[in-house]
């Protein structure tokens, strides 16, 4: 499209990375070094620490002896999958997972290999499983490790679950609960290869005959994660060539950690546009979560991609459902919807919320504007080699690089324009602001405020189909501040109004 492209495909959002949550722990046999003063916290998605500082071996061994614990509690024999990303000794952790799972009377199924984790998800749900444990940090530094826990239907689990969790833990650590060893451990113990199931469930929600016959040239870069062997075999095995790089494991993710932003994929972006590959492809460290550069090595903002594929699988592949997104994420997803007259469910952040939706098989497709999709019949996960491969399906069937395929829908639905901040806060504001944040304004600036939603922080909304959500960090001082509005020059006023009403 060259200078004829819209600006703001390519706008990356600024400031810190997502730091997880803290926790401590104890082993199964209570005879580790403990922090008590740091029991387990689950965030958004999982309980994340600094390795060696947090994340220790001790406090693994407590959030699975909580699991453990919540699991038993229950009808039956729990069995638990349990697999780790290529994280510094995520697979030591994962080991110590599963034993002090299967120390309970827990069966478990280790995994011997990094794997994805929409990967796991689906070997819960296909093999009826009662829960995962996946050892990730997901896109966090590599200073960082965390763990997943997903519950029978394959999906994140919910805040009941990990509050209970997080509750159990608490009581362990105080010797509430009496340590009872299963009579044979060994015997619960097994290994599990989640892949090849996964790989054909794939094979029947891809057209994989559109791109055989494109014969797409794509970039991979698996950001030394998890994903290595899924997306670029797929692709590879229907036709496509393949350009991947850094398919390898690093724990220390070449100093950058495995977030497929656009500072990340730079040298994606440059191997695209030297190579002339029709896209370029990213999963992050459990792929988990998408990335994506145009043609021209243009990074592509996941909030774009998250609504070309709306209205390319409403549009064009007639999914039924309507259409689910988190409260910071795009209403340009609101726009397809409007406009092939289907319903919008909005969710609190957190995808769990997102898979709620698909698990009720109400929407052909949710996303967060935080690279997480997924579709209706199919986990109710984020799945980040999914949208990749849609995303290649779609370049195939239309003959559209993104940015064209933008351009349709900004000519379709009208244009709008975001970007996200977190803003750090002095002490001052850090006491102020949530108060503030309580009050209904009935204007920001010049804007006439038309709704407020308190889905999740404080969100307002314009007549213009401008808005703003100011939420805060649950773990450092910071406000994560989304804007989106119908031009740039308008989201350039929106963020400083934002910003001016954060401080002021």
């Amino acid at each position: 499209m060259g200078g004829d492209t819209p600006k703001g495909y390519g706008r990356q959002m600024t400031g810190t990375t997502h730091a997880g949550e803290i926790a401590t722990g104890m082993s199964p046999r209570y005879n580790d070094r403990v922090n008590r003063d740091n029991p387990i916290k689950f965030g958004t998605s999982g309980w994340r620490g600094i390795i060696a500082d947090d994340f220790t071996f001790a406090n693994v061994r407590l959030a699975a002896s909580a699991i453990a614990h919540h699991l038993l509690g229950g009808s039956g024999s729990p069995q638990v999958i349990v697999g780790y990303d290529t994280r510094f000794m995520s697979e030591r952790f994962a080991a110590a997972a599963a034993d002090t799972l299967s120390f309970h009377g827990v069966t478990t199924y280790l995994c011997q290999r990094a794997e994805a984790t929409p990967a796991i998800a689906h070997d819960i749900i296909r093999s009826g499983r009662q829960g995962g444990i996946n050892i990730t940090a997901s896109h966090n530094p590599a200073e960082y490790n965390g763990l997943k826990f997903s519950g029978s239907d394959g999906g994140p689990a919910l805040p009941e679950v990990t509050h209970d969790i997080e509750r159990l833990a608490v009581e362990i650590q105080n010797n509430a609960w009496p340590l009872r060893q299963a009579e044979d451990p060994t015997a619960l113990r097994h290994t599990a290869d989640p892949r090849p199931a996964y790989l054909d469930a794939l094979h029947h929600k891809i057209d994989f005959e559109a791109i055989e016959k494109a014969r797409l040239k794509v970039g991979y870069h698996p950001l030394y994660g998890a994903g290595r062997g899924y997306l670029d075999h797929l692709l590879r095995e229907h036709g496509a060539a393949v350009l991947t790089i850094d398919d390898f494991r690093d724990p220390l993710f070449n100093g950058a950690g495995p977030d497929p932003s656009e500072a990340n994929l730079a040298r994606l972006a440059r191997l695209v546009k030297d190579e002339e590959c029709v896209v370029g492809l990213a999963t992050d460290g459990d792929a988990d979560r998408f990335g994506a550069v145009d043609k021209d090595g243009t990074w592509i903002h996941p909030n774009y991609i998250l609504a070309i594929l709306a209205d390319y699988l409403i549009g064009q592949r007639k999914i039924p459902g309507g259409l689910g997104r988190s409260v910071a994420t795009t209403h340009l997803i609101d726009a397809v919807a409007r406009h092939y007259n289907v319903p919008i469910y909005e969710t609190p952040v957190g995808f769990k919320y997102v898979g709620e939706l698909i698990k009720q098989d109400k929407i052909a497709m949710g996303g967060e504007e935080s690279a997480g999709m997924s579709v209706r019949g199919h986990v109710p996960e984020k799945d980040g080699i999914l949208a990749c491969l849609l995303l290649a399906e779609a370049v195939a069937r239309t003959g559209l690089s993104l940015q064209q395929q933008i351009q349709a829908l900004f000519d379709k639905v009208g244009p709008l324009y975001s970007i996200r901040i977190n803003m750090k806060l002095t002490p001052e504001v850090s006491r102020t602001l949530p108060e503030k944040l309580k009050q209904d304004p009935d204007s920001l600036n010049h804007r006439k405020v038309a709704r407020v939603d308190r889905t999740d922080g404080l969100k307002l909304a314009f007549e213009d189909g401008a808005w703003m959500l100011v939420r805060l960090s649950g773990t450092e001082p910071v406000a994560r501040i989304y804007c989106e509005a119908p031009s740039h020059i308008e989201l350039d006023d929106l963020v400083h109004s934002s910003q001016a009403f954060v401080v002021g």
